[in-house]
């Protein structure tokens, strides 16, 4: 009987340190599309992000520090992890200088590494679906309230830089209704694991 042949996990490229999520947010936010996110060895390639700053009403920080807020108020580096509509996790990478509360979300995934985890976790066999969305990935990776606060560059979480050039498209963020206008969402051009495509 001929062997099965197994799709070859992709190369990671160098890992992230805090020090890369210390500027401007709209540039991590575009630096990390193609970039491969890992929790315990479960991830995939981000395709898909939005970045937000305290300067604008869509961000979280826009009224100044809470409870839930305060990591974003930290120094650059972070996991910011909040729940969304009483349903899901979000996760968000802190960035810029202590204080200026701005942050990336990760809004999707190709998913690369761990994928019979993923799939056990979501209930769900079509790979283009497991990470397509925000609460999906987290769910997908196994993300909760727990991660909230860790570092970005130590176990459970790892960051590595992508290790070809992508076609970064853009666009205005989702499911908001302040700052509709700004063009912060970013992402792979034409990929088939985003959570919505982007206009031609």
């Amino acid at each position: 009987m001929a062997p099965v042949s197994k799709t070859p996990t992709p190369r990671l490229g160098k890992a992230l340190k805090r020090s890369f999520f210390d500027r401007d947010v709209r540039e991590v936010a575009r630096d990390l599309i193609g970039a491969t996110m890992l929790v315990d060895g479960v991830g995939g390639v981000i395709v898909e992000v939005e970045a937000y700053h305290h300067t604008e009403p869509a961000a979280h920080s826009y009224n100044g520090p809470t409870p839930r807020n305060q990591i974003m108020f930290g120094p650059p580096g972070f996991a910011y992890v909040y729940r969304s509509y009483g349903i899901h996790w979000c996760v968000n990478f802190v960035c810029e200088a202590a204080g200026s509360a701005a942050a990336v979300l990760i809004r999707a995934l190709e998913p690369t590494h761990g994928l019979a985890a993923m799939r056990r976790r979501r209930h769900l066999q079509e790979v283009h679906a497991l990470c397509s969305g925000p609460g999906k990935l987290t769910e997908a990776l196994g993300i909760t309230i727990a991660h909230n606060t860790l570092p970005l560059d130590r176990p459970p979480i790892a960051l590595h830089a992508r290790t070809e050039d992508v076609e970064v498209a853009t666009g205005i963020r989702i499911g908001i209704t302040k700052a509709v206008e700004l063009p912060w969402r970013y992402g792979v051009r034409g990929s088939k694991f985003l959570s919505k495509p982007f206009p031609r």
